[in-house]
């Protein structure tokens, strides 16, 4: 993935820790001026912004400098965000776009059932009045289910029915996916879940800073417990009986990098077997409410975590369990409740986590949330006015270059046997180019959305696609699903589906821009196209054949010669610094960085290709080639506040952008070139590293 912008969000009662910025604003965020005048047709910006750059920097010294400089001088972080940057920006600007297609949909008469949907759903979003009129009521049902359990089976009978009415993932998430080892079948899955906190992380480390954040985030938990109805004594032993809970499971699951080896969350068995491993929960009923009555076989990605829930769930108290229920039932819809919920959950997770000082206006919120959860309804109202067949076209030729590219790298290297060749040249043959949107647009019409209710619109939203997600089961898999929505500024790999997807948010200016020159948009978008495609050989793309099946294709020698060659990125990454003394966790981050690295690398030629018949002049006083690596490298100007880079450190799977940049250039001779850069100066790299 180029981009760490989050995936739509399924899960209810995980919400606020998989989109950590919370969906609900007060009321009086939404101003006059802000309800008038949204924004009507898309900005320009060059994908080469010459006021970007900060001459007075030596590029041979740092290079990100040279090329960012000047718009991190002119672009601070806004105060409703813990980051900006270019995509960012670009995020923004598609979203102000949305929110006039969102703003004429919920005031039209004569609407088309999508518009309908989208419509209602931003129009009750914006009704703040209402929202707060309605105060914490729409929860108190939640929670008079939880009271009402009075013994340890009621309890974990009613987690099914959590999962299944609340989409919740409460202690554990469950739901289907593509098995890795034949990714024709689609598969139930239980996995690791049930934190309030973005990772297991921020519970086991002792330093000041993680021990100081675990005390700020039990007194949230119990500040939530209060406003759900608890006296304030009580919610604090809860709060510490939740955060005692939730610290026992954050042991027991893997680390990020340890879930970067697919080996290690792949643990096939029988629901016998889950029953002897976890006997407190009755699994077949469970699977039978979400919707896979008789299912015989699961991937349980972490076995040791699901032991450790079975402990939980059989060792603690009743009155702790249903602490920890009411916590995550209200704590997940504080962002769909009245001001004070909205608020608290703000103060905590954006504020005080990522160091966000003012909360987002409302219509951004409400326009993230209607693409969220009917991202493709409003994705077709997007593509219509914004991406043309000829954008589409030029980027579908700019991606069979840069395999062709790929393809001519991969048969030339010396590390490699013809064998494994082979297999890699039919996997990156069977790659599949998603470009813009998809081919058959979503169905919503069984989604009900209703003009006059918020909470309950959010709650059918996530029903619908946890039930759309379930009813995969027993079909074959659907190659044309997408998993981002077409306004999205981001692109991705499918390691199983062995697809690279590009939606038409990412496909505008300044990151492809029609107006400019081919260098730096082959240097932006190209590097793109070429990180996406490196992904289907980093370390663990390379573990799945071209089927998407995780599959061994390397002789011994050829795996290991790919492991030296990232180590060597591995220990030039490792010696970059986050923020204070946090250094790049590489290990974490080697699969973006070698795509980065790699991808520059097939843009670069994949252009030369392109333009090999052409008399390419310089042009605002730099080379041509010069204006390749500038419009790479401007991609990724970024401002971020610090807590957001601490929160990064330990969750990010990209490394922050000066990295990517520095780190890229600094390997490449094609870059040292022509820019004049010397042997012993910070972007020439001492140990040249390239994988592919």
């Amino acid at each position: 993935m180029r981009k760490n912008w989050s995936f739509p969000v399924v899960l209810f009662v995980v919400m606020a820790v998989a989109t950590v910025v919370p969906q609900g604003l007060t009321a009086q965020s939404v101003s006059p001026a802000e309800a008038a005048h949204p924004l009507t047709s898309m900005p320009y910006s060059p994908s080469l912004d010459l006021t970007s750059m900060d001459r007075s920097v030596d590029p041979c010294q740092d290079f990100y400098k040279f090329v960012c400089g000047g718009w991190q001088k002119n672009n601070p972080i806004p105060s409703d965000e813990a980051s900006w940057s270019v995509y960012g920006k670009l995020a923004n600007e598609n979203q102000e776009f949305l929110w006039g297609i969102l703003q004429n949909d919920s005031l039209a008469t004569n609407r088309t059932p999508v518009q309908q949907k989208i419509g209602d759903y931003f129009g009750a979003c914006m009704d703040t009045a209402a929202i707060d009129q309605r105060g914490s009521e729409p929860l108190q049902a939640m929670l008079r289910q939880v009271d009402a359990l009075n013994s340890r089976e009621a309890l974990l009978q009613a987690i099914a029915s959590i999962h299944h009415e609340f989409s919740g993932g409460t202690f554990f998430n469950a739901g289907t996916g593509q098995d890795a080892m034949d990714a024709s079948l689609v598969i139930v899955e239980l996995g690791a879940g049930g934190l309030g906190l973005p990772d297991r992380d921020y519970y086991v480390k002792t330093d000041a800073k993680s021990q100081t954040l675990l005390k700020q985030y039990q007194d949230y938990v119990a500040q939530i417990l209060t406003m759900a109805g608890e006296p304030q004594e009580q919610a604090k032993t809860d709060a510490a009986s939740i955060v005692r809970i939730e610290t026992a499971l954050a042991k027991a699951q893997l680390t990020r990098v340890e879930r970067r080896d697919p080996h290690k969350i792949y643990h096939k068995m029988t629901v016998s077997e889950l029953q002897t491993l976890a006997p407190a929960i009755h699994w077949e009923a469970y699977f039978a409410e979400q919707g896979a009555p008789g299912l015989k076989t699961l991937n349980v990605s972490q076995p040791e975590f699901i032991k450790e829930v079975n402990a939980e769930l059989t060792a603690e108290s009743l009155a702790d369990l249903k602490a920890y229920l009411r916590f995550h039932l209200a704590s997940a819809a504080a962002p769909y409740l009245a001001t004070p919920f909205r608020d608290a959950q703000f103060d905590f997770y954006s504020k005080t986590l990522r160091g966000i000082p003012v909360e987002p206006p409302r219509w951004k919120q409400c326009t993230r949330q209607v693409d969220r959860f009917m991202g493709e309804a409003l994705g077709q109202e997007f593509v219509r006015l914004t991406f043309s067949a000829d954008m589409k076209a030029k980027t579908r030729l700019m991606t069979e270059q840069i395999e062709t590219a790929m393809k001519q790298e991969i048969e030339g290297l010396d590390w490699m046997s013809p064998e494994t060749k082979q297999e890699a040249l039919r996997k990156l043959h069977a790659i599949r180019n998603k470009i813009g949107y998809p081919d058959r647009w979503r169905d919503y019409s069984a989604l009900t959305v209703k003009s006059d209710d918020y909470f309950g619109d959010t709650l059918r939203a996530m029903q619908f696609e946890t039930a759309r997600r379930w009813n995969k089961l027993g079909k074959p898999v659907d190659l044309n699903e997408w998993g981002m929505s077409p306004p999205t500024v981001n692109a991705y790999f499918n390691p199983q589906m062995n697809d690279i997807n590009f939606p038409a948010g990412v496909l505008q200016p300044p990151l492809y821009d029609p107006k400019m020159d081919d260098a730096p948009n082959y240097g932006n978008t190209g590097a793109t196209i070429g990180h996406e495609l490196t992904h289907a050989f980093d370390d663990e793309g390379r573990q799945f054949d071209a089927k998407g099946n995780l599959k061994d294709w390397w002789t011994p020698a050829d795996a290991k010669g790919f492991e030296d060659r990232i180590n060597c990125v591995r220990d030039q990454y490792a010696q970059y610094v986050i923020v204070d003394d946090i250094h790049i966790n590489s290990k974490l981050t080697s699969g973006e960085d070698v795509a980065d690295l790699g991808g520059t690398l097939l843009a670069y030629i994949a252009w030369k290709m392109q333009t090999a018949t052409e008399t390419l002049t310089p042009r605002d006083g730099f080379t041509p080639d010069q204006r390749f690596f500038i419009g790479m490298g401007q991609w990724a100007c970024e401002n971020v506040r610090p807590e957001d880079l601490r929160v990064n450190a330990l969750t990010d799977p990209h490394s922050p952008g000066f990295a990517r940049i520095n780190g890229v250039v600094s390997n490449m001779p094609q870059f040292q070139k022509a820019f004049g850069c010397k042997a012993g100066q910070p972007m020439v790299h001492e140990h040249e590293c390239k994988v592919w």
